[in-house]
């Protein structure tokens, strides 16, 4: 079968964008291959800073003929019925139709319509134009004459040249004919910009990549990836030295270089009395390059790694000289920052933050410390925290927010506040909570330990979450632009990983007052806003559990009970039900109390609602699996209660074991709907025995077969 190759030749391309154009090329091409009728083999795209490559194989030569037929209007229906039919058939008259009978409908025409399927590079010739005149770049431009009239082409930067064959590999490939403003498709493309910029003309894939190689274009992204990964730990070892791996920088390096040629480079001792992280982060945002450490202390040195795009006649020397003088003027402007910022306490900047409004309906940054600090002191004596460390913690935490390196890097928010709240003489707790209050940031990233900084971390994300739920701006599908999903997750893994026991709704309720008592007038909607927000924390707790291979259907049987909002002991519940439902036993009551409810919603709808509660009555007992099972739920509530009491939950659900046998003989036995009125209602109460014998552990009508 033909394979299609086709490359978009252009001025270089964003590096962020490549990644995602690549794979909107393959769909774009493939989705509308197959929606002609060309289902293909395989496909695969590449990108480089200038071009845009895809190849498509097993593309059959032509379409598949169709066969159709159109049902049209009854026999000696109107003129204009009739007309309709024939027009929208493509028939000249009814005597190129046929009639169908139906004794029952009456007889109607039937068009009988065939169309012969086409050469696909006929259909190539049509759709491929058009793909890339809609192209979803994110920006886009026009360039050149063409680019004031209308229509004009509008592309991600100029685009010079297309290729486009299609052919099978045992023969020439024939070029898809077709143009896109004045740019007509061919098969000749060009190397690299500077070490080969000649004219290569190509004929398939294989011939397309090997051409390019030797034109000193590596045309995979991930093979590019990998030569400047392995050069550049190369590089690093032979001076005993380790690469600081990057995996952002290393994507985005590979997309700015066609022919990749890491160098390495040095900058002055004397900047290595900066923070490690300020110099990573100057080197990398500036020029976009790595660094390295010594692998004995982990220590960075004074040397980075450039990635070129050219093999120079010098080596690269000139390159990497430049590179330098660039990195040593940055770092120069870093190191200045830095010991500016290292003047003023940051105490001292706190008063700025009452001119900076954090939120329109939630007040200034100084408000929001103030009830960070509050509601952390509140914490503190739950997580085993100092309550004047925490407070103080809380109070410095934002302030390196108005320092000058983390104006210029806002990512080092929170470690540079440590490192000034050392430099100030904080204690080493104080200081710690600075940079790690913003933590769990997502789920790779490491989960605060110490005591202070647990509770500084809590109350700001408890703080945060409260008052957007206050202002109805919860997240909405993908959007969530104050990032609450990643804060609610933040509270979880904080109280899971450290085995703590904190009741969300009172920490909930106390930040809901801190609100209320600015005059807000919410105290009225306070319950149905916590209860809200609880419901939110076992969403994200479901999908936590669920990356860690648990059930979501057993965090809403746990959540459904009364006043759950202990997180750690929901997860021992969500594992002891897990543990206790893997079993014969556990599946059988299960199965059994899925009964037992089934059978109760059904009756409720005839009697109402609540028409069982209640304690059944003995005296109505006419078997003797009645009276067993009466028992075996009374020893079932005691023992179970007694073990949630202590908090054994694996104790609690080998006491609901002890139901198993009983319920089984009562259904094998007894028959629920009695005859005797009082016989069937006592027979109902007992039934909804069960199941509030069974929330003492979970809610088990929440829980999937």
């Amino acid at each position: 079968m033909p394979d299609l190759l086709l490359e978009l030749f252009s001025e270089e391309i964003p590096a962020r964008m490549q990644g995602k154009a690549a794979d909107d090329l393959k769909r774009l091409v493939t989705d509308k291959l197959v929606a002609e009728g060309l289902v293909y083999e395989g496909a695969k795209a590449f990108a480089t800073p200038r071009r845009l490559a895809l190849t498509v194989h097993g593309i059959p030569a032509r379409q598949p003929d169709l066969k159709d037929e159109r049902k049209g209007p009854k026999v000696g229906a109107p003129d204009a019925a009739v007309q309709g039919f024939l027009k929208a058939t493509g028939l000249a008259s009814l005597d190129e139709a046929k009639i169908q009978r139906d004794p029952k409908k009456g007889d109607f025409y039937v068009a009988l319509i065939e169309k012969p399927g086409r050469p696909a590079i006929e259909v190539l010739a049509e759709i491929l134009p058009v793909i890339v005149r809609t192209f979803p770049w994110p920006k886009s431009m026009r360039w050149g004459e063409r680019s004031a009239k209308p229509g004009a082409l509008q592309w991600v930067r100029p685009l010079h040249s297309i290729i486009a064959t299609f052919g099978i590999d045992t023969e020439e490939p024939e070029v898809v004919a077709f143009d896109v403003s004045g740019i007509q498709a061919g098969q000749t493309t060009r190397g690299h910009r500077f070490m080969a910029p000649d004219e290569i003309s190509v004929r398939r894939f294989e011939d397309y990549e090997a051409k390019l190689q030797a034109a000193k274009v590596v045309l995979d992204p991930q093979r590019r990836r990998d030569i400047i990964l392995a050069d550049a730990k190369t590089l690093a070892q032979a001076q005993n030295y380790a690469l600081v791996e990057d995996a952002g920088l290393l994507d985005e390096v590979s997309g700015l270089v066609e022919w990749p040629v890491p160098l390495m480079g040095s900058f002055d001792e004397a900047f290595l009395s900066i923070p490690d992280e300020v110099i990573r982060a100057t080197i990398r945002a500036n020029q976009k390059c790595f660094v390295v450490a010594d692998p004995a202390t982990g220590k960075l040195a004074n040397k980075f790694i450039l990635t070129a795009n050219i093999e120079a006649s010098d080596g690269g020397a000139a390159i990497t000289a430049g590179n330098e003088r660039v990195i040593r003027a940055r770092l120069s402007d870093a190191k200045f920052f830095y010991d500016t910022d290292l003047k003023t306490k940051l105490e001292d900047r706190l008063p700025k933050f009452d001119q900076i409004v954090f939120h329109e309906q939630l007040g200034t940054q100084a408000e929001r410390i103030a009830r960070i600090e509050r509601l952390a002191a509140e914490i503190a004596p739950l997580v085993g925290a100092d309550v004047e460390k925490a407070k103080r913690a809380a109070r410095l935490c934002k302030a390196d927010l108005l320092t000058e390196v983390v104006g210029e890097f806002p990512e080092l928010q929170g470690l540079m506040g440590k490192y000034y709240a050392l430099a100030q003489g904080e204690d080493a707790s104080v200081a710690a909570a600075c940079e790690e209050h913003y933590k769990p940031q997502g789920p790779a990233d490491r989960v605060p330990t110490d005591p202070v900084s647990i509770a500084v971390g809590l109350a700001d994300k408890i703080s945060i979450l409260v008052g957007f739920w206050i202002e109805d701006e919860k997240p909405t599908g993908s959007k969530d632009p104050y990032a609450l999903r990643r804060a609610a997750l933040g509270v979880i893994r904080s109280i899971v990983s450290n085995d703590l026991r904190l009741p969300l709704a009172p920490q909930l309720r106390s930040e809901w007052s801190a609100y209320a008592e600015r005059g807000r007038g919410l105290t009225a909607l306070a319950h149905e806003t916590i209860s809200d927000l609880l419901s939110f924390f076992a969403d994200r707790l479901k999908v936590q559990l669920r990356d860690q291979g648990a059930r979501h259907d057993l965090v809403d049987a746990v959540f459904a009970l009364e006043g759950q909002d202990d997180i750690l002991m929901i997860v021992r519940r969500v594992e002891a039900l897990a543990a206790f439902l893997a079993t014969d036993d556990g599946k059988n009551l299960l199965a059994g109390t899925k009964r037992a409810a089934n059978i109760l919603r059904i009756e409720e709808k005839k009697d109402g609602p609540g028409a069982f509660d209640g304690a059944p009555d003995a005296a109505l007992y006419a078997q003797d699996e009645e009276k067993a099972l009466a028992a075996a739920i009374d020893r079932a509530k005691a023992d179970a209660g007694a073990a949630v009491a202590k908090e054994d939950f694996a104790a609690a659900m080998t006491a609901m074991a002890g139901l198993r046998p009983a319920v089984d003989a009562f259904f094998d036995k007894v028959t629920v709907n009695d005859a005797n009125k009082d016989i069937r209602e006592n027979r109902l109460k007992l039934l909804n025995e069960i199941r509030a014998a069974t929330r003492a552990v979970a809610d088990f009508s929440k829980i999937q077969d």
